[in-house]
């Protein structure tokens, strides 16, 4: 009799932890989300991809995804997975960057931060053959205050320097001790942020290339100072810059 308890008593024991254990592994699937879903032919063989953008959020927190990660279901039956950065917004675009006439994945992701950095990535999937096409890197700049409560901002790339009156935020400068009477108190270089934004956009010809959003900022991050525009093509393996523009940001 003691025998037979001890049995009944073990089987309910497994069949509760198997219940448990069922539970949680529900529980773990339901976690992961479809953010977008493309079909498209991005292998070149003439049949569509299904191409899944999912995340997984925090259990206490919706709005920010501690996994990010594209989903391709190939045409040849295997299933291919690209990991990306985690951040609180992403999104997804298929289009033909390299110019091999057939369609590339572009994927960003917003980091969530202040600063309104976003993390961007781009693949090519021609022949199941899983390439990173890289993005083009942000523009290097030499950038700084000068005396006079002005600003001076280098493009590496071009060698084109650009010149800002910032008087308008003289009381601002005066108030965080950078200015004595329009005197730099010492150098203090600007803060050159990396892409706000990267997007494709048509560049002529039918082909499709990348224009990028840089901020430069002052005395702190929300002392936009200038946005700088870049956009590139993709050329022999590379990404070449096509244009730069630089526009002053007035304070509001």
């Amino acid at each position: 009799m003691k025998k037979e308890m001890m049995l009944v008593i073990v089987s309910f024991f497994l069949l509760s932890i198997t219940a448990i254990t069922g539970v949680y592994a529900v529980e773990e699937k339901a976690k992961v989300i479809t953010i977008s879903e493309e079909k498209a032919d991005i292998s070149g063989d003439g049949i569509e991809e299904v191409i899944l953008l999912k995340g997984v959020p925090y259990q206490d927190d919706d709005s920010y995804l501690k996994e990010i990660y594209i989903e391709v279901a190939g045409s040849n039956g295997k299933v291919i997975t690209f990991p990306l950065e985690s951040g609180s917004k992403a999104a997804l675009q298929l289009t033909d960057l390299n110019h091999d006439g057939i369609k590339d994945i572009f994927a960003n992701v917003l980091t969530g931060g202040s600063g309104g950095i976003v993390n961007n990535y781009l693949y090519s999937l021609k022949n199941f053959v899983h390439t990173d096409l890289t993005i083009p890197e942000p523009l290097e700049m030499d950038a700084k205050f000068l005396n006079g409560y002005k600003a001076v901002i280098k493009l590496k790339q071009t060698g084109k320097s650009y010149l800002f009156d910032l008087k308008d935020r003289k009381k601002y400068y005066k108030k965080l001790g950078f200015y004595y009477k329009g005197k730099l108190n010492e150098p203090t270089e600007l803060s050159v942020n990396p892409y706000n934004s990267l997007k494709p956009i048509p560049i002529g010809d039918g082909n499709m290339g990348l224009k990028g959003m840089q901020r430069v900022t002052g005395a702190a991050n929300a002392d936009t100072i200038a946005l700088v525009e870049s956009t590139w093509t993709y050329k022999n393996g590379q990404w070449k810059l096509l244009s730069s523009d630089v526009k002053q940001e007035k304070i509001k």
